[in-house]
């Protein structure tokens, strides 16, 4: 590891003039971050310590929108009596993202802002070939074992997933991040993350000096009745072969699809949006054939790289039955 100078910011004013500074890197949890540092994948000459801003934490559901703040734990958003309620999906895919001392630790902001779980790039010393790391190196997964690879959004320059549960949530239910920086922005988080096209370096809008203060997501009742199903190699503590985020709003007769959102995770070089798959089912009949047939459409433009076929299988079935489980479809 890198020695590295330890500031403390007090004010998030001051937190992004620090994060301006060349090779500074912003700490909250932790969870990510240390875990970089050490593999020498993340070597940052400044770790400026956020933990500690004020007014960053809060998690409020009284209105029409759920405000998070970016330094609220993952295990207290996951475990908050008014998002269960009124955004199931949230607390699901948090509380099945990773092991209970993980969610203390880790930041809401921190999840969004979590790396890609490729070997390759997470081992500098064996692989220097990554386009993520070294641009313009190669990507040595391309031709290597790359069964926990994407087979949705990637470039001839990374095929890398990006492993996070939360955002796949997030994107489903047109959630917004809140930046700050010189001013504040609101970005929607289909759009913060981004392709990795040539530059898979920069994996989000957000820019330099810039840090994420909050989500906000906007309540339905497509929200309020959703689930996060995500299917993995082994039982728990395991990053998601493929996951779908869903939600449904049905029309007064009860049977009729008003509404539905879709997302998937686990399969995509960023949380990936099934509008296509929604727009299939907005006015049918909910039964076990319209959704099964609908949700074969989730792999349409599905590119697999070799050893990750197998998810352009797998998650039309995992789309299926997550809408299946909040439609109350046997």
């Amino acid at each position: 590891m890198r020695a590295f100078d330890y500031l403390r910011a007090d004010t998030v004013s001051a937190a992004c003039a620090e994060a301006a500074v060349p090779e500074a890197k912003l700490l909250a949890g932790g969870t990510t971050l240390l875990d970089l540092m050490k593999l020498n994948v993340e070597r940052p000459s400044r770790v400026v310590d956020i933990t500690r801003l004020p007014g960053l934490d809060g998690i409020d559901v009284s209105g029409s929108v759920i405000r998070i703040g970016a330094l609220a734990k993952m295990s207290k958003v996951a475990d908050h009596s008014a998002v269960k309620d009124a955004a199931p999906v949230l607390s699901e895919s948090l509380w099945r993202a990773a092991s209970a001392q993980l969610r203390n630790m880790a930041s809401i902001g921190g999840n969004l802002m979590q790396r890609t779980r490729c070997m390759y790039f997470r081992d500098p010393g064996a692989y220097p070939n990554c386009n993520k790391r070294n641009p313009g190196s190669g990507c040595a997964a391309m031709n290597g074992v790359n069964r926990n690879h994407a087979v949705f959004g990637t470039s001839d320059a990374c095929i890398a997933i990006y492993p996070g549960d939360f955002a796949v949530a997030l994107v489903a239910f047109d959630a917004r991040v809140i930046v700050r920086g010189v001013s504040e922005r609101s970005v929607p988080v289909d759009e913060f993350f981004l392709l990795p096209g040539q530059t898979p370096q920069r994996e989000t809008s957000l820019s330099t000096g810039e840090m994420i203060i909050g989500i906000e997501v906007p309540r339905s009742a497509a929200l309020r009745r959703s689930h996060y199903l995500k299917v993995r190699d082994r039982a728990s503590y395991e990053f998601a072969a493929a996951s779908a985020a869903v939600g449904l709003e049905m029309e007064a007769d009860g049977k009729t699809i008003r509404d539905v959102r879709i997302a998937v995770g686990g399969v995509a070089t960023k949380p990936w949006r099934l509008r296509a798959v929604e727009a299939l089912l907005k006015g049918k009949v909910l039964n076990e054939a319209t959704l099964r047939s609908a949700a074969a459409a989730s792999v349409d433009g599905a590119k697999s790289s070799g050893h990750n076929g197998f998810k352009i299988e797998l998650a039309p079935k995992v789309v299926a039955r997550a809408l299946m489980a909040v439609g109350g479809v046997a």
